[in-house]
């Protein structure tokens, strides 16, 4: 999903916003000679991610700046550890390292947001996934990085699986047709490989739907005895979902009812950014 293109375009478009007609300051300050070594070190415990997206930021910048990263994409890290090490024309690295910080902090933040809730369900069978609540413009390296926490991603786009949702139903609901039949209407208008997701926000909704052969079915704000209720009356006939308001206080009730996926929106529009810095040191002839 995270394509070497996607990459550069997201990048590009960073750097242009940054610097659109160069970077003043380095072009004053800096001899054009100068080398700078700098080191992306860890300021405390941390899930690692966006390693290409960090060392696109300096190499599209000026590709002779070379970039080592210490360590893989989805290992934990502590205080004090190097993670990578920059070298190369110190105007350049100046440059780039806002935004290739931004990136990693940003990415890094999501992963280690994402490893706690899958460690707090490891001991269930359910799954952890994102949802499409990613910063406009970024959802392929906010979803690389849930995939570094060890976390799964939902549908990608819009158009990638059918999802029906309160409004969807609602829509249906106005065609005067059961749920079932309007369901199975829309269903058989599908490619076979399409897969189906509808969401329920009552327990008294879940066999019409049934009924319809839909693929998943995503329980929707439901309490956790209801959860249970769900789970028993689906019977493993379908993929189950639950969403709605999942925190890390809850997410372990949550995974205990039986649930086979978990969908948490705070993964990606709530993850707080990493500390993490780059220590640069800048050499003159």
């Amino acid at each position: 999903m995270l394509t070497r293109a996607a990459i550069d375009r997201v990048v590009t478009a960073a750097l242009e916003e940054d610097a659109p007609w160069g970077d003043l300051t380095s072009e004053t300050l800096i001899p054009a000679d100068a080398t700078a070594r700098a080191e992306l070190i860890a300021r405390e415990i941390g899930v690692f991610s966006g390693a290409a997206v960090f060392r696109a930021a300096f190499t599209l910048t000026d590709p002779t700046i070379d970039v080592d990263i210490r360590v893989a994409d989805g290992a934990e890290f502590v205080p004090g550890e190097v993670l990578a090490v920059v070298t190369g024309p110190a105007r350049a690295v100046l440059t780039a390292e806002r935004i290739g910080l931004n990136f990693v902090q940003r990415m890094s933040g999501i992963a280690t947001l994402t490893s706690r809730y899958v460690a707090a369900v490891a001991h269930t069978g359910a799954r952890i996934v994102d949802t499409r609540k990613t910063t406009p413009g970024l959802r392929a390296i906010e979803r690389q990085a849930v995939r570094d926490g060890g976390g799964h991603n939902h549908r990608f786009s819009l158009s990638d699986a059918v999802m029906a949702k309160d409004n969807h139903l609602a829509v249906l609901a106005a065609s005067g047709l059961p749920l079932t039949q309007a369901l199975e209407s829309a269903i058989a208008r599908l490619p076979h490989t399409t897969h189906v997701e509808v969401e329920v926000d009552r327990l008294d909704q879940i066999d019409a739907v049934l009924a319809a052969g839909v693929d998943t079915i995503m329980l929707d704000n439901f309490s956790l005895d209801d959860l249970r209720a769900g789970v028993e009356k689906i019977a493993g006939s379908v993929v189950v979902e639950a969403s709605g308001g999942v925190t890390l206080d809850t997410v372990r009730a949550i995974a205990e009812t039986g649930v086979d996926v978990i969908s948490v929106g705070a993964l990606t529009h709530s993850a707080p950014s990493l500390d993490l810095g780059l220590d640069i040191r800048i050499r003159t002839t």
